[in-house]
């Protein structure tokens, strides 16, 4: 891993200190993801407007990977039109897979810091349970 403790400070600082984990009483579309090899469960909750991912949140319960992945995911695609959301999380996934560029990499953020994933095959699950979810519920709209 190339920056470890920027890797572990990221992901301590979004497991302590989550901005998004919390109910969305106004959100109108919901949906669970589930991982169950390892047990992660979230339940994503969005707020959209014309097109537009007002606000966002999730709860549940899971691994610091899975946790820290949905808290940064929400932190880029709040304020993003569906489709650009949509873009983020192909981006994502194809990170985790190994195959973006650096310019895409930086697209994501600090969700880039969990490129590494790639090489834990037992974590990427866990990644990228956030964003399926997302990408599902998106997708029924």
């Amino acid at each position: 891993m190339a920056n470890n403790t920027f890797y572990n400070e990221i992901l301590t600082d979004h497991n302590l200190h989550p901005v998004h984990k919390h109910e969305l009483p106004d959100a109108n579309f919901s949906l669970e993801g589930v991982n169950p090899s390892c047990g992660d469960d979230i339940i994503l909750s969005l707020k959209v407007e014309d097109d537009v991912i007002i606000d966002g949140a999730y709860t549940g319960d899971g691994c610091a990977i899975s946790q820290a992945s949905a808290d940064m995911m929400l932190d880029l695609i709040i304020g993003k039109k569906k489709e650009d959301a949509m873009r983020l999380s192909d981006i994502f996934l194809r990170m985790i897979k190994g195959s973006i560029t650096e310019e895409e990499k930086e697209e994501l953020e600090e969700a880039g810091v969990l490129e590494d994933v790639s090489h834990m095959p037992a974590r990427v699950k866990c990644a990228v349970l956030g964003w399926h979810t997302m990408e599902e519920m998106l997708k029924e709209e």
